[in-house]
């Protein structure tokens, strides 16, 4: 019996829809299974949080005084061509929501990068900073610099968005 000759070779040689379906679940389980992946993702969720911790920490100190944080970036951060009141709101902003994203891994690579200039503003502004306190700056810009490159990793909301966009 042979074909209809409206039925082109590529449909009749096409795999079927579960075929495919299971060829992408096969290709997810071994990049989830393979042995490398797991030490990177939680070296690379350990940089995240911890970036996290400080610069949260960092922004709530501010917001819990904020007078005393107009204060300083008025009288001892002297950020470039900023004037202070916005300097302090663009500081405390980003302090918080970029590291709020990267405890997310959400929008990782933008938010690395934006906590690295943070970070290279508050070095830029305060002159008079310890050599021991520049040595912190210097350990998150490098962090930083590593998330902006390599992402968030596999435990990530950035993965999960990832992995459903390549599904599609």
């Amino acid at each position: 019996m042979s074909q209809p000759a409206a039925v082109s070779s590529a449909v009749l040689n096409a795999p079927p829809a579960e075929a495919t379906w299971v060829a992408r679940l096969q290709r997810w389980g071994m990049q989830w299974l393979r042995i490398e992946v797991w030490p990177q993702a939680l070296a690379l969720l350990a940089a995240r949080l911890y970036l996290c911790e400080v610069f949260f920490r960092s922004g709530l100190t501010k917001v819990a005084d904020w007078d005393a944080t107009l204060f300083l970036f008025a009288e001892e951060y002297h950020v470039p061509l900023l004037p202070p009141e916005l300097a302090a709101w663009m500081g405390t902003g980003g302090e918080l929501g970029f590291s709020a994203l990267l405890a997310l891994g959400l929008m990782t690579r933008p938010a690395a990068v934006g906590l690295f200039f943070v970070n290279a503003m508050a070095v830029i502004s305060y002159p008079d900073l310890a050599p021991a306190a520049l040595k912190d700056h210097h350990l998150w810009g490098v962090l930083a610099t590593g998330l902006a490159v390599f992402g968030a990793g596999l435990v990530s909301v950035d993965a999960v968005l990832w992995w459903r966009l390549r599904r599609a």
